[in-house]
């Protein structure tokens, strides 16, 4: 099976191939396709993604919604785990704890993040730290997904 990283790295060398893994890494999680990210970097620790602002993901007051925010910062952990985890762990998220800072006015770049350390230890709760910038440079949300990372079950058979 190829992996995320591999996808990734092949994709996005060519012409429009970020924008196709996107489409294709939102197929994986279909809601991922409701805020339409692109991602500009997959790497080990590190991911950023954008989010257009349009009309589809407005609150009541025009600017992007709190919870397309988090939609996104899911994305990038998402993607996160899946190119950073050693291959004998496995992870689930189990909580958020976000701070929304200033008004998403603009399209949003979402960035997580994570210590190499963090996925070698044997403590099973991890934190990805995740943030989101206006075109402006202005952190409209800041915060931590919780997941909880264990060893894979051996394989039957």
């Amino acid at each position: 099976m190829v992996s995320i990283l591999d996808m990734w790295n092949t994709m996005s060398a060519v012409p429009m191939g970020k924008k196709a893994f996107s489409l294709a890494f939102s197929q994986k999680a279909p809601y991922f396709a409701t805020i339409r990210p692109t991602f500009q970097v997959v790497e080990p620790n590190h991911v950023e993604l954008t989010i257009p602002k349009r009309r589809a993901v407005h609150n009541h007051i025009g600017t992007v919604h709190a919870i397309a925010l988090c939609n996104g910062a899911e994305a990038a952990m998402g993607a996160l785990a899946e190119v950073t985890i050693p291959k004998d762990k496995r992870w689930i998220p189990k909580g958020m704890d976000i701070n929304y800072t200033a008004k998403a006015d603009s399209d949003i770049t979402v960035v997580a993040e994570t210590d190499n350390e963090q996925w070698t230890g044997d403590d099973p709760d991890l934190h990805v730290r995740v943030k989101a910038q206006t075109l402006d440079g202005v952190e409209c949300f800041n915060g931590v997904i919780k997941l909880w990372v264990t060893p894979k079950p051996p394989k039957k058979g």
